[in-house]
């Protein structure tokens, strides 16, 4: 006989190792290749000590002249907070009590709950390795019949629970509403709630209670001013990556001319180029234009992915348009306090009844945060013209 105990034990016992493992490896081929570790964090925080430059203690001399001057490794101090990363699944009583008799259709209804969970996981947390920490989806361009029409609708799916945000501030009441449909190609979103007047155009949406909480992804690596890590740009040049902008028709100079530089100037090996499926698309044009036979390769992660001079070349749904980012996982570490895990009640329960409701739901959750070791070993082109 099915009961809540024993949904409690499937969760705990059947789906947990599954889902991680799906969510650690199967996102997409940059995640699966960054080393996670529950190093340098402390409390709350991720504190990572990283060097830059060489040591000084080298030098040439007199056969009977002084030693070189001892010179230290140059350090300096990472620090991120720890953010709160959560998937909530739902399942009601009455859902439960249909199936206390069938287990197989017991064992459906987890499946299709939990298959569900980690799509959503998934969506989420390989948009955030490309966003810049704010939480923001996309901007509000104009509001028309009841609709808003945004700048992309990349990021954002059927479904979701947004904040329409003003700046830093939630407006009144728009807090946590529901897409419900998406125009692609008018790139108009309709929400569970009638838009009014009150929501103007340069508004922006978030995903709900997630501003400022999201891990520190690409986008706020690959900037030439402000702050990283706690640490100012402006006297940390070596926190600047390789960034060409405006780049037009892709040509494999271009893309050689980056690898070099990062060799050259950091001693960093690009072991993996990531794009959007347009710039992929004019790549691998361009090489075939060339009479360069395109390889390809299935990774470890189970991802195939198209092969240039060794370097995997993997497009990624998430990958802002027009752009490829040449990166050395090697430098990149997920610090996470622990791996995913559901939140446990004192009682050691997973599934826990919504007060005043007749459903029960489990949390899974993931405090981590995503660091880049070297961010002058990495590179990014963009402005590069679609296929």
């Amino acid at each position: 006989m099915v009961t809540m105990q024993s949904a409690d034990n499937a969760l705990k016992t059947l789906y947990l190792g599954v889902v991680t493992d799906q969510l650690n490896t199967g996102v997409n081929p940059l995640l699966a290749a960054i080393r996670k570790t529950s190093t340098d964090v402390w409390g709350k925080e991720i504190r990572r000590v990283a060097s830059y430059g060489v040591n000084g203690g080298v030098g040439a001399g007199s056969e009977d002249g002084a030693l070189p001057t001892a010179g230290a490794n140059n350090y300096e101090q990472f620090v991120l907070t720890l953010k709160n990363l959560y998937g909530t699944v739902e399942i009601s009583d009455k859902a439960v009590r249909a199936s206390e008799n069938n287990a197989g259709a017991f064992v459906n209804l987890l499946n299709a709950e939990m298959e569900g969970l980690v799509k959503a996981s998934s969506f989420n947390f390989g948009r955030m390795l490309f966003g810049d920490g704010s939480g923001t989806l996309c901007k509000i361009t104009a509001v028309k019949d009841g609709a808003a029409t945004v700048d992309s609708v990349k990021n954002i799916m059927e479904g979701m629970c947004v904040d329409i945000r003003n700046g830093e501030s939630i407006v009144n009441g728009f807090n946590a509403v529901r897409i419900t449909a998406i125009d692609r190609t008018a790139k108009t979103v309709t929400f569970n709630k009638t838009i009014t007047s009150s929501i103007t155009a340069g508004m922006i949406l978030s995903v709900q209670g997630s501003q400022n909480n999201e891990i520190t992804g690409l986008a706020a690596i690959f900037k030439d001013s402000g702050t990283l890590y706690g640490l100012d740009r402006s006297t940390h040049k070596w926190l600047v990556p390789y960034m060409k902008s405006s780049v037009g028709s892709i040509s494999e100079e271009e893309v050689q001319k980056a690898i070099d530089y990062l060799e050259e100037t950091a001693d960093s090996r690009v072991n993996i180029i990531v794009c959007s499926s347009g710039v992929k698309r004019a790549f691998q044009n361009m090489l075939s234009s060339k009479g360069v036979s395109v390889d390809y390769a299935v990774l470890s992660s189970g991802h195939k992915a198209m092969m240039y001079n060794g370097i995997p070349v993997v497009s990624d749904r998430f990958c802002p348009e027009g752009t490829m980012y040449l990166l050395n996982t090697e430098d990149f570490v997920l610090h996470q306090l622990c791996d995913w895990q559901f939140l446990e009640g004192e009682d050691g329960r997973i599934l826990k009844q919504v007060a005043g409701k007749p459903v029960y739901t489990a949390t899974l959750v993931k405090y981590a945060d995503l660091l880049c070791l070297k961010p002058i070993g990495q590179a990014m082109l963009s402005g590069i013209t679609e296929a």
